[in-house]
């Protein structure tokens, strides 16, 4: 089986490069080779391929400076997963996509489900929310997997944002008032991996939209504790943190208070679950160098 794989350097592409390779053979396009804000050039890699499976790892992922820059947010979320879609579909092929709890305003007291009316706040949330609608007004076999909240040993992330900072400051002043799951892309990945196998094995589910984020739920602070107590377990200095309101700390592009997805329907069509927040972050932290 060949996988081709638009996104290269990200999170969940490098997991996934980690992880698919005892399935087919990897194409793996990044920036360099495949720019998603050329509509063309998608198409000529495409059919060049003829890949039997194309995973879309990559996104403009810049919240804040989408909002500066909607017209090449939606090139990579909107228009891009869409012609992805429609070369899956003439190849008779799967598309695999991600997408985000930011298709959501946050407003909503319980988790949210996958037929719940999405309402983005930003350009972000909006882009990324067209980019689901291009895909599924093709018609053709896909899975759009929304998560939360990605964290990784690499890139930038919260995880290496706060293990810096908490090592450097002797205080710092963290939103306690958003409420999500952080969640690893090793499980995003390896979530990924299973699906295809039961794709490959015939045991597929209903194509469509799903939620996929690790189980439980924490606010930026919880998660900043729990990246904290890691740290002081390997005899690590540690800043002292201190909740503060969303509006504490204002910033471009707003975010939804309520983050939390519920991942039930994936584990029903698909039998794939997830870790919960915590146990995936010692997995995590036990990978990283």
């Amino acid at each position: 089986m060949r996988i081709l794989i638009s996104g290269q350097h990200g999170q969940v592409s490098r997991e996934l490069q980690r992880r698919l390779g005892g399935l087919g053979e990897l194409i793996v396009l990044g920036r360099d080779q495949l720019d998603l804000a050329q509509p063309e050039q998608i198409r000529q890699h495409v059919q060049k391929l003829r890949p039997d499976l194309i995973i879309n790892a990559a996104a403009h992922t810049a919240v804040d400076q989408a909002e500066s820059e909607p017209e090449l947010a939606f090139a990579i979320n909107a228009t891009a997963p869409g012609i992805l879609a429609r070369e899956a579909r003439e190849l008779d092929i799967p598309l695999i996509h991600y997408s985000t709890d930011y298709v959501f305003d946050g407003s909503k007291a319980a988790p949210y489900n996958e037929d719940d009316a999405p309402n983005p706040l930003g350009v972000y949330g909006k882009s990324k929310l067209a980019g689901e609608h291009a895909i599924t007004e093709v018609q053709g076999q896909h899975l759009i997997l929304r998560t939360s909240w990605v964290y990784s040993t690499h890139g930038r992330n919260f995880l290496l944002t706060m293990q810096r900072l908490l090592q450097e400051k002797p205080e710092l002043r963290i939103v306690a008032d958003q409420i999500g799951a952080p969640t690893w892309a090793g499980t995003i990945a390896s979530s990924t991996v299973a699906l295809i196998e039961r794709w490959q094995a015939g045991q597929a589910g209903a194509w469509g939209t799903y939620h996929l984020t690790a189980q439980g739920e924490t606010s930026w602070f919880g998660f900043a504790q729990a990246i904290g107590d890691a740290l002081r377990a390997q005899g690590k200095p540690c800043a002292t943190l201190l909740p503060i309101p969303s509006s504490d700390y204002p910033t471009p592009a707003a975010r939804p208070l309520n983050s939390r997805l519920d991942c039930t329907r994936l584990q029903r069509e698909w039998g794939v679950s997830q870790p919960d927040w915590q146990t995936a972050l010692r997995e995590c932290l036990a990978e990283q160098p």
